[in-house]
């Protein structure tokens, strides 16, 4: 699914000496390189604050605190993503309401999102699922109507778009993961939030220091989630990359459409309002789990995201197990992950599609 390991052998000549240099330096919490990664992801996204923390699940805790949900309040996502949305929701006091998808981009349906709001409703977090943006702006023109605040998972879509702006420059809040697995990844957990409000920047930056603007003096209960050093570091060496590793992701999905083209698959769609980053390649298929195995049994490895809708985990089916999101579930029943990173080449994408006709 993936090669790690030979994103390092490329960036191998520039992560090494970042990492000396912080070692080096004797510094490695809150730093000069944490310093410069925040401007830099800033300048990236188009806004004026990004506040970088220890996950990217701690962006979204964070992200919820700074806007002020809480206890009593309903806040809405999809239920076809990871179960961080709905977590950090729970983590703060408020309650996860679940909206359907559009069955083509796998992202939020405003419609389903404007029939899912409550009274209570007070945020919205909307998932760029896949490296592709939702229908931001649509969803945004709902938050404005209902004065809900609007808080971007933008985890899996560095980089991409929707009408010209990068995500993470549509809402009040954008928050980023920086798992080791991402287009833009560490080499372990970190996260960033980036916002065009100043005051929720310097509220940010104190939930992430214990509550703390000056050294023992803690206006408010906060956290432990400052990046290191060493993390902001090897990302800012591979923050030169990102475009051309994205479009190298680009360029491997056009390749799979073209060798898979007439199979009876159903094939990634492009909504078209922006540019689609690729963090996974899904395709849709019948008799997935079948398909799955037949590949493995050629050494073809493949992921499935997700193979359970959230409102249908343990951890939420007790409240919401009655609730029917179909294209969420339908989604979760048929969707599979083909191999995708940058270093991909055409052989192997060859092979992929030669293994995936023969088993479907």
């Amino acid at each position: 699914m993936l090669d790690l390991v030979g994103e390092y052998r490329e960036l191998r000549a520039e992560i090494e000496p970042a990492v000396g240099r912080v070692l080096a330096s004797g510094h490695y919490i809150l730093g000069q390189e944490v310093t410069r990664l925040e401007a830099t992801v800033a300048r990236y996204i188009g806004v004026p604050h990004a506040v970088a923390v220890g996950s990217g699940t701690d962006a979204l805790i964070l992200g919820l605190r700074a806007a002020g949900i809480g206890s009593g309040d309903d806040v809405v996502t999809p239920a076809f993503t990871f179960i961080a949305a709905a977590e950090a929701i729970t983590h703060v006091g408020a309650r996860p309401v679940f909206a359907d998808i559009d069955p083509l981009t796998y992202n939020m349906d405003p419609a389903s999102l404007e029939a899912a709001l409550t009274p209570r409703a007070r945020a919205v977090v909307a998932v760029h699922l896949f490296g592709q943006s939702a229908a931001v702006a649509e969803i945004r023109a709902i938050c404005r109507d209902r004065r809900l605040v609007l808080i971007e998972d933008c985890a899996q879509a560095i980089g991409a778009d929707y009408d010209g702006v990068r995500v993470g420059g549509w809402g009040a809040l954008g928050c980023f993961s920086f798992y080791p697995t991402k287009n833009l990844g560490a080499c372990g957990d970190a996260g960033l939030i980036t916002t065009g409000d100043a005051m929720l920047a310097e509220r940010l930056r104190m939930l992430r220091h214990h509550g703390s603007r000056m050294p023992y003096q803690h206006e408010i209960v906060g956290y432990n989630s400052r990046l290191d050093e060493l993390q902001a570091a090897i990302l800012l060496a591979k923050c030169a990359h990102l475009d051309r590793f994205n479009a190298a992701r680009r360029a491997h999905a056009a390749a799979y459409r073209e060798e898979l083209s007439g199979a009876p698959v159903e094939l990634p769609h492009e909504h078209g309002r922006g540019t689609h980053v690729y963090h996974v390649y899904c395709i849709r298929v019948a008799r997935r789990d079948a398909v799955r195995e037949a590949l493995a049994a050629r050494g073809i490895a493949t992921g499935i995201y997700y193979p359970v809708p959230v409102h249908k985990q343990p951890a939420y089916e007790p409240e919401f197990g009655d609730v029917r999101l179909p294209h969420s579930e339908q989604a979760a029943r048929e969707v599979l992950a083909l191999p995708m990173y940058p270093q991909l080449d055409g052989e192997r994408i060859e092979l992929v599609c030669e293994a995936l006709r023969g088993a479907l």
